[in-house]
């Protein structure tokens, strides 16, 4: 899917319809010295294994891509739920 990277939508920090920035959301990286992730490292060693099922195969063939949009007067970010599609394409929009 073709998406336009400007948008008019509403800023509830300046409560009107304003030009928005509009990028794909990316995860940052994990940290690997975080409690979750220190407890997983010691569970999985020893007798036992791997503390849930490792997936084989995958189940979907779409991924959630989640929007950010960022206000052009204010800098607000809004984080908009994802939509499943195959392909996305950032696609520059067209000044009328």
């Amino acid at each position: 899917m073709k998406i336009p990277d400007l948008i008019n939508t509403y800023c509830p920090k300046c409560k009107k319809y304003t030009q928005h920035e509009v990028s794909i959301y990316k995860k940052g990286k994990e940290r690997s010295m975080s409690l979750g992730a220190r407890y997983h490292e010691k569970v999985k060693h020893g007798y036992g294994g791997q503390k849930y099922p490792e997936l084989k195969r995958t189940a979907k063939t779409t991924k959630k891509v989640t929007l950010k949009l960022k206000c052009k007067e204010c800098g607000y970010v809004i984080v908009k739920e994802g939509m499943r599609l195959r392909k996305t394409e950032m696609v520059e929009s067209v000044k009328r």
